[in-house]
């Protein structure tokens, strides 16, 4: 979505190592069987809130953790036990562990967020417009499913709550932009498949670092199928929004610099591709994830794209493919 000249030497690197020419997408697995869907439907809430967090930890995102066993989770399933060979089963103890809500998590500011780009221009800083919204996305969870969880709790410095016992390290509302420090996990590749809404990135012998549900495109902005490679990787990123870059735009609009922020349009981090004006990034909607279409980049929940980000340097192969 921001213009970056194309990066020939670039992809001439990539090429010269074979990654982009040699190496496949794995298959994610065989469809479940009826038997497993009927175990499956048998699921209480809590069940299937604890099969999201094992899913999560194990590196195969269900996206936002829900209690619900929708595609993104039974395909997140189906790509697990085709990678690892064995069942997934829910977390013991429901996957849930305390967390005391410290000062610095209720600092905020707690800003409600206006629909229009303009107005979003004109704020200082697109962050979250609840704690319940900011805890929810530390720990890949839904906020209504939080609260949940947690009946009859106030959200407030010092209450101890039930969250899930996930990987909360990467903080999708750090005030850090720029460059990231890293030299990115090795040489890996990554692989974002339309008809699987997906994305794996995987190391140099074909194992799955990671999996995650993405939303790809749509019929007007479809997904730019082939070879791409990583271009930058910004985090906290300022949105230069071009209205004539969107088909659904408001004539009336201008272009404007849309602050950072995890509820920014391209939410906690940017993954520039050398495809112009494509990238890999964040949301500030998590829960509508392969639910709903973007304007042809590839959108996952701020925490995966982080995951992502943490994976990647400038380099990386991009394979988009049907």
């Amino acid at each position: 979505m921001r213009t970056i000249p194309f990066a020939v030497g670039v992809i001439a690197a990539v090429l010269a190592t074979g990654a982009l020419a040699g190496q496949t997408a794995p298959q994610e697995g065989p469809p479940l069987t009826e038997a497993d869907r009927a175990t499956l439907r048998a699921y209480s809430e809590k069940e299937a809130m604890a099969l999201q967090i094992t899913l999560d930890k194990q590196g195969f995102s269900p996206g936002e953790i829900d209690g619900k066993l929708g595609k993104n989770t039974l395909r997140a399933l189906e790509a697990y036990e085709g990678a690892r060979g064995s069942k997934a089963t829910p977390a013991a103890n429901g996957g849930l562990r305390n967390y005391e809500i410290s000062a610095e998590d209720m600092e905020g500011p707690f800003t409600e967020i206006p629909s229009d780009m303009m107005a979003q221009s004109k704020l200082e800083r697109l962050g979250y417009s609840s704690i319940l919204e900011k805890l929810g996305e530390q720990f890949h969870i839904a906020p209504e499913l939080l609260r949940k969880i947690n009946p009859g709790k106030k959200f407030a410095a010092g209450v101890t709550i039930k969250v899930p016992d996930v990987d909360s390290s990467l903080i999708p509302d750090s005030r850090q932009g720029g460059q990231p420090s890293n030299a990115g996990f090795g040489q890996v590749t990554v692989f974002v498949s339309k008809s699987r809404s997906s994305l794996q990135v995987l190391d140099s012998s074909g194992n799955v670092v990671f999996r995650g549900p993405v939303t790809t495109g749509s019929e007007k902005d479809p997904l730019p199928i082939g070879e791409w490679a990583v271009n930058s990787v910004t985090r906290n990123p300022v949105f230069n929004y071009n209205p004539d870059l969107f088909w659904d735009a408001n004539p009336e609009h201008a272009q404007a610099k849309i602050p950072p922020g995890p509820n920014n349009p391209v939410g906690a981090v940017w993954i520039d591709l050398t495809k112009e004006h494509y990238g890999i990034h964040g949301t500030p909607a998590p829960g509508r994830i392969s639910y709903s279409e973007s304007h042809g980049c590839i959108r996952m929940t701020n925490w995966d794209a982080l995951r992502v980000a943490a994976l990647v340097t400038k380099g990386t192969p991009v394979h988009l493919i049907e």
